[in-house]
């Protein structure tokens, strides 16, 4: 107690008469005097005991860079999939959708018709062949006719035991007999029209005063043992006198189109 200095020996004198004071007070007084002492300090201990779940959330909610870039990355890649699935999606519903319609017009077709999937095309000939998903083993051989709903498509040229090569109209291996639907039925052979009209053939060898006109459908003929009659071709685009004069031809707009073959009958006799 020595070594007190007097401004202490002042301070712990008021705290005993306060304390004493405080003691002396009346019940009542005294509780009203606790409870004003606590809301001067009650404040500073809520704001104490608050801002440690505060600090702890705000550590909780940065998150580093690091993580932000992973997790776009990551929504980036599913987004990609979802619209690749999606994709996928529409276009099974559009094949299923085109092998109801294929189905329901064979039944409705006079031919014996097999179905079967372009695989490949030659790239020496790219408009004039394609390759097909069936070959011996479906009973399959050379010359058989192959077509679309459209119209013809061409002929067996070569058959494996589980492929086989078409020969496209319009390429000069495939030649086919044709007649226009006119009151003539005027008749001609087809052939290539050039290397870059893909969807052209020429019908050449029509008679001189042949009725030839624009819009006039054009047929197989069911003359050479290879196409049975009446499959469509095409419509007539143009005529002209052939060479000499002595014989009329006429370009024909292909009903088929070669370049969006996906699946074509194969015709049994």
């Amino acid at each position: 107690m020595a070594n007190l200095k007097k401004p202490h020996y002042i301070v712990l004198s008021l705290v005993v008469l306060l304390t004493l004071a405080v003691l002396n007070l009346p019940s009542q007084t005294a509780a009203r005097l606790k409870v004003a002492l606590g809301s001067l300090f009650l404040p500073l201990f809520g704001l104490a005991s608050s801002s440690q779940p505060i600090a702890a959330k705000s550590v909780d909610t940065i998150t580093p860079r690091r993580e932000l870039v992973r997790q776009n990355e990551q929504l980036r890649r599913e987004n990609q999939e979802l619209r690749l699935l999606a994709m996928q999606g529409q276009e099974a519903a559009r094949e299923n959708s085109r092998l109801r319609d294929l189905l329901g017009w064979q039944k409705q077709s006079p031919w014996k018709l097999k179905l079967a999937r372009v695989v490949s095309r030659e790239p020496a000939n790219w408009w004039r062949t394609i390759q097909i998903d069936l070959g011996g083993k479906d009973g399959l051989r050379e010359n058989l006719p192959v077509l679309t709903q459209e119209g013809l498509v061409g002929r067996l040229a070569s058959v494996s035991f589980t492929r086989a090569q078409v020969l496209l109209v319009g390429d000069p291996n495939c030649r086919v007999s044709a007649l226009v639907e006119n009151e003539k039925r005027d008749s001609g052979i087809l052939g290539a029209a050039g290397p870059l009209e893909n969807d052209l053939v020429e019908l050449t060898y029509l008679p001189r005063a042949a009725d030839v006109k624009p819009g006039q459908a054009v047929v197989t003929s069911g003359l050479g043992g290879v196409f049975p009659k009446g499959i469509p071709v095409g419509k007539i685009v143009d005529s002209r006198p052939a060479e000499y004069g002595l014989y009329s031809q006429a370009r024909v707009k292909l009903a088929v189109n070669p370049g969006a073959l996906e699946e074509v009958w194969v015709l049994f006799p």
